[in-house]
């Protein structure tokens, strides 16, 4: 199979600025991480950039690969915004802290924008995961629905080390993963996650070696591609809406999602 940079080399990309590109190629969509210079660290104009690769998603798109150019998928948040300048144009973190309580949450919900989007329930997310996935990166991966991963992939999750918590919304599909003591020990010492335990604990679908890294990922891809899309659509509804749902709720869920299914093929949906 060949590449996805081979791939999608012809195509424009609907966005490419600030360390993001989006290319869409009918029904599969692709989100490259593209500054490997600096690990593809995060900055909130990366930020801005990601939420506008979800706004600018045409309607059909059904899989979004997510990947990353270079040594590594992405080694968190740039140190820049530790320094008191922070990022040109941006308030610093001193700057925010010194804000009121509702504009300090302002801020950090539209930094959080950049990592929900891959939750929509129209979707299926894909990273493809390589080296460090530290802090942010690490969320980052965890936004979307499956992992694979290089069998160099260092997971880390950082921001507890550092006097602060992991806020970009990356702690529930954490817990849901790996469970609240594997979570918590993870996050409180920053210690990092290898490939082999990645797989073991939920964290990765797959590991392979890095040169088989995208062309694993495509296939992920592909064979989500080819299940009918509304089945997809209802399937992902039903496993996301478990954990709140009791155990006959979730019966009632499936009947009457195979209900609608059913229908559809029959031609009997509205």
């Amino acid at each position: 199979m060949a590449s996805p940079e081979h791939d999608l080399a012809p195509l424009d990309p609907l966005l490419d600025r600030d360390g993001v590109r989006l290319t869409v190629d009918d029904a599969l969509a692709t989100v490259t991480l593209t500054n490997p210079a600096k690990r593809n660290a995060q900055s909130p104009a990366l930020w801005r950039a990601l939420a506008e690769a979800g706004r600018l998603l045409p309607g059909t798109v059904r899989v979004v690969l997510l990947r990353a150019e270079g040594k590594s998928f992405s080694a968190g948040l740039d140190r820049q915004a530790f320094t008191p300048e922070g990022f040109d144009g941006e308030p610093s973190f001193l700057d925010l802290a010194r804000g009121g309580d509702k504009e300090l949450d302002a801020t950090i919900a539209e930094y959080q924008e950049a990592f929900t989007w891959w939750r929509r329930g129209d979707l299926v997310t894909v990273a493809a995961v390589q080296g460090h996935a530290i802090g942010a990166g690490f969320q980052l991966a965890l936004a979307c629905d499956l992992r694979v991963v290089a069998d160099d992939v260092q997971f880390a999750m950082r921001e507890t080390s550092l006097g602060l918590v992991p806020d970009l919304t990356g702690t529930h599909p954490l817990v849901g993963l790996v469970g609240y003591a594997r979570a918590l020990e993870i996050c409180v010492t920053g210690r990092f996650v290898a490939a082999q335990e990645a797989v073991g604990c939920g964290l990765a679908n797959i590991a392979v070696p890095r040169d088989q890294l995208d062309a694993a990922a495509a296939d992920l891809a592909s064979a989500v591609l080819a299940a009918p899309r509304d089945a997809v659509i209802e399937t992902k509804t039903l496993l996301q809406g478990v954990h709140g749902r009791s155990y006959e709720e979730q019966r009632a869920a499936e009947r009457q999602a195979q209900g609608r299914r059913l229908r559809d093929l029959a031609g009997l949906g509205e």
